[in-house]
């Protein structure tokens, strides 16, 4: 039974530990679906995703970041903008900007989805970029935005305190 939403969104956590399990390619699935379901500007949904289980391709990205978790994962779905398809619609600001939010929106969703399914998973922006492009041999037109490695959570993680609203909220009447 899936779990209220924002019961999911206050229990997940970022999960650096996995434990060996696969993960079942019909999860994987249901975890992209709930990607391109993401709001994107003018519904151009400019994302690839690639879904990387071999364990050297793994290794590459986890020194492309400087996290070796990230190769211990059962699986690491890099989640890529297009940017150039924005921009032929919004130009510099269709590129520099909505492609990335776009992009993020589908990596919460997929998030949100794995910890619905019992799945761990880690957002990880923090990469050589140009690394990453040639560990998977991108084309030009693709530029990686988060890995996202995932699994079944080798730890418990503790929820990090939270801002109160009253910091971080702004009424304007």
């Amino acid at each position: 039974m899936a779990k209220e939403v924002l019961e999911v969104i206050r229990q997940r956590r970022s999960v650096r530990s996995f434990l060996p399990q696969p993960v079942a390619p019909e999860l994987i699935m249901t975890l992209l679906e709930a990607a391109v379901w993401a709001p994107s500007a003018g519904n151009l949904q400019p994302w690839q995703f690639y879904v990387v289980r071999a364990p050297e391709a793994k290794a590459k990205l986890a020194r492309a970041a400087g996290q070796a978790f990230v190769a211990q994962a059962p699986v690491v779905i890099v989640a890529c903008a297009l940017p150039e398809q924005s921009a032929a619609v919004y130009g510099s600001r269709g590129r520099l900007l909505y492609c990335l939010q776009d992009v993020a929106a589908a990596v919460q969703n997929m998030l949100l989805a794995a910890s619905s399914l019992g799945l761990a998973a880690c957002w990880v922006g923090a990469f050589r970029e140009e690394a990453v492009v040639q560990a998977l041999n991108l084309p030009p037109e693709v530029r990686p935005v988060v890995l996202l490695p995932l699994g079944y959570g080798g730890e418990t993680a503790v929820a990090p305190p939270r801002h109160p609203l009253s910091r971080v909220v702004q009424w304007v009447d």
